[in-house]
């Protein structure tokens, strides 16, 4: 695979799963961990290339979750994808508020800015301003409530065309080796990405296929 191929593929389709429920009653249903804390160890291919640390803040009603992503993709030696992605996502009274997100996509730079209204959903990012309907929700994964809602990615600030369906109970593995029983949402259209969450509802892994064939991991430390 050539390094413009590398970029070319991550930034496009990869940086979907970095970037995930229902407006009012979505953050009740959702569980953050008791930690406070989710990490993940990033796969491509089954090769660790980052790490996927969310901080959760405020209450179950109005969280606050403070997101940074960092991966580092190398042909042998070399370098040849970098990436930094930095996002801080508000709710109030169970309700979707804010989300600003930076991005650094191999030297690419892009600021996303969102915030709700009682009327709709505003998205502000270097190419403009955009308006969609107020139950439009950021596609963090985190919260599985927000399967059933539109989307947009947090990264580009665009809606996403994918659809969200629930399949049968599974497991999982985390990064220990453990295995645990999950709920499984599988999303299709302009990503391929499966997310589970274990029995509390906590986010607790992804799958991901890149449009060059390799698979993205998250593995929950």
């Amino acid at each position: 695979m050539s390094q413009g191929h590398t970029a070319r593929d991550l930034s496009r389709r990869t940086m979907l799963a970095t970037g995930l429920a229902l407006a009012s009653t979505a953050v009740a249903k959702a569980a953050a961990p008791t930690s406070k804390k989710l990490e993940f160890a990033i796969f491509r291919n089954g090769a660790k290339v980052g790490s996927h640390l969310m901080v959760f803040g405020g209450d179950g009603a109005s969280p606050v979750v403070t997101t940074d992503v960092q991966m580092s993709v190398k042909l042998g030696p070399v370098p040849v994808y970098r990436y930094r992605h930095h996002a801080v996502e508000r709710w109030a009274g169970g309700r979707f508020a804010s989300l600003e997100t930076t991005t650094d996509a191999n030297g690419k730079r892009q600021k996303v800015s969102a915030r709700r209204t009682e009327r709709s959903l505003v998205v502000e990012t270097g190419s403009g301003k955009l308006i969609v309907a107020a139950d439009t929700l950021p596609f963090t994964h985190w919260n599985p409530e927000v399967f059933g809602s539109p989307l947009f990615n947090p990264q580009e600030g665009k809606l996403l065309k994918v659809t969200a369906i629930r399949k049968p109970d599974t497991s999982i593995k985390l990064s220990n080796g453990r295995g645990t029983s999950a709920v499984r949402w599988s999303v299709r259209g302009e990503a391929e990405i499966d997310d589970w969450y274990d029995q509390f509802g906590v986010w607790s892994g992804l799958s991901g296929k890149l449009k060059d064939g390799s698979v993205l991991e998250y593995r929950r430390l």
